[in-house]
């Protein structure tokens, strides 16, 4: 019974409080892409994108739809680590203990909490760890044809999957070499860059947008995360009570006998970890995909000793207990003050992995709050406007957040937009061209410095300048 109530406790969980708190940042974003489907962004490949427009199609655009997919892309994880540690050789309790893992982890709660393709990305490198356990049991060709399916859908999500690719390869390299010398590694690689060859072309027309925006946010938008820091983050991560459960399963696939088949799943997790270390800004988030695998094969070594039924209970009951207590932490289930009240009495402070300040709110959680009020101040703004002004007037805005805000909340008035962040940026250049005709008077929101076109003048600027 506990094999379907995880999965479907995380489901609810997160659509249960799917509307607590407003659209998070980038599902402005992700909307206003799925308005331009295109095979690439300058900041993530097409695959989340079409997802959300085959949603939208169907259901809507409200925020409920963009939860629930969500919640049902997370809640599809969590099963899937439990029948992962099946196929590890676990029995029922291994099953529910990766399962139980994988569930209160609060990173992974807290992607499944809105929409992007870092919820995806999750379940591609569940996913692909599983066909990889099957190849590596029973070599065969259509085995690695789906792992190379698996793996290019994963890299037209998110150009992450790159590490893992990178740690299967190495693993077979180290391990497996006996597999290298058939055609099944180099059929996946083939198909899986087949996949991505469609973004690839597109980054060539669009003069390599990805490569300046990596480069970009390395040097200018991410803050240097030293390796103590970064392993510190880890535990946090995915909870210090599951630390015993992957930090077990990292060491069971290393060295124990029993996992000798098995052992090429560690890279896996340790390939991108050193290159996430390496990197030294990198979010340490960005490790999350690669708990599940460890969650399992922890789970398998640790079920042996969970012996009595009075043993699973008590560490099954102090898994969910302490999961219960962090949620608040990665779920919006509080409203802000109780928030705030609560993280200070658990000793947990503001967070954000990027250069800037930050108020009371984590910058996960901050990036909900405010988006009516911002383009309310905006809409009246503009409002205030003759019909003959609006015609040849647009906002500028300072990041794809404003942009995306104004866009789909202010979506009546049909408010032309332009920004220079992200792939607003290729959006608004073309749109300039295009329409420089109408695009007389420019004003900038959310405190940014006033622009002004070659018409209109200051004193009509002023009025649309307005938070």
């Amino acid at each position: 019974m506990l094999r379907w109530l995880l999965p479907i406790g995380v489901f609810v969980l997160l659509v249960a409080n799917a509307t607590q708190d407003g659209y998070f940042r980038d599902e402005f974003y992700y909307l206003a892409c799925a308005r331009r489907l295109a095979w690439g962004y300058v900041d993530h490949p097409p695959l989340s994108v079409a997802i959300l427009k085959l949603v939208t199609a169907f259901f809507g655009e409200s925020l409920m739809v963009l939860r629930i997919t969500a919640a049902a892309f997370a809640a599809t994880t969590v099963w899937l680590t439990g029948r992962l540690a099946r196929r590890l050789g676990g029995d029922g309790t291994a099953e529910v203990l990766a399962m139980t893992a994988a569930a209160i982890a609060p990173v992974l709660l807290a992607l499944g909490s809105f929409y992007s393709m870092n919820v995806i990305e999750v379940l591609v490198w569940t996913v692909a760890a599983t066909l990889f356990v099957r190849v590596l049991e029973r070599p065969s060709t259509p085995g690695w044809i789906w792992l190379g399916v698996v793996l290019g859908l994963g890299l037209l999500n998110k150009i992450s999957v790159l590490w893992l690719g990178a740690g299967i390869g190495a693993a077979l390299l180290v391990w497996r070499r006996d597999l290298l010398r058939t055609g099944g590694p180099w059929i996946a690689a083939a198909i899986s860059a087949a996949f991505l060859l469609p973004h690839v072309l597109w980054q060539m027309a669009n003069g390599w947008p990805t490569v300046e925006f990596i480069r970009n946010a390395s040097a200018h938008k991410m803050q240097e995360n030293a390796a103590l820091s970064f392993l510190a983050e880890q535990v946090l991560n995915v909870h210090p009570i599951t630390l015993p459960v992957w930090l077990t399963g990292l060491v069971f696939l290393l060295w124990s006998r029993r996992a000798a088949t098995y052992r090429p799943l560690a890279f896996i997790y340790l390939v991108p970890l050193m290159i996430l270390l390496l990197n030294r800004t990198s979010r340490s988030s960005y490790l999350a995909p690669a708990y599940p695998v460890l969650f399992a094969a922890g789970a398998v070594a640790l079920a042996p000793f969970l012996t009595t039924r009075t043993r699973r209970i008590a560490v099954l009951a102090t898994m969910v207990i302490a999961g219960v207590a962090t949620v608040p932490l990665a779920v919006p289930i509080l409203p802000t003050e109780r928030y705030v009240a609560y993280a200070a009495a658990l000793g947990v402070a503001p967070s954000t992995d990027e250069k800037q300040d930050l108020g009371r709110l984590p910058q996960f959680f901050a990036d909900r709050e405010g988006w009516p009020q911002l383009v309310d101040a905006v809409t009246k703004a503009w409002s205030t406007l003759p019909p003959d002004e609006q015609a040849r007037a647009a906002v500028v805005t300072g990041n794809y957040g404003e942009a995306g805000a104004i866009e789909h909340l202010a979506r009546d008035l049909r408010i032309p937009v332009i920004s220079g962040h992200n792939n607003y940026w290729l959006w608004g250049r073309r749109t300039s061209h295009r329409h420089a005709d109408r695009t007389q008077s420019l004003a900038r929101t959310a405190g940014g410095a006033l622009r002004v076109g070659h018409g209109g003048g200051p004193r009509r600027m002023r009025r649309l300048h307005a938070v």
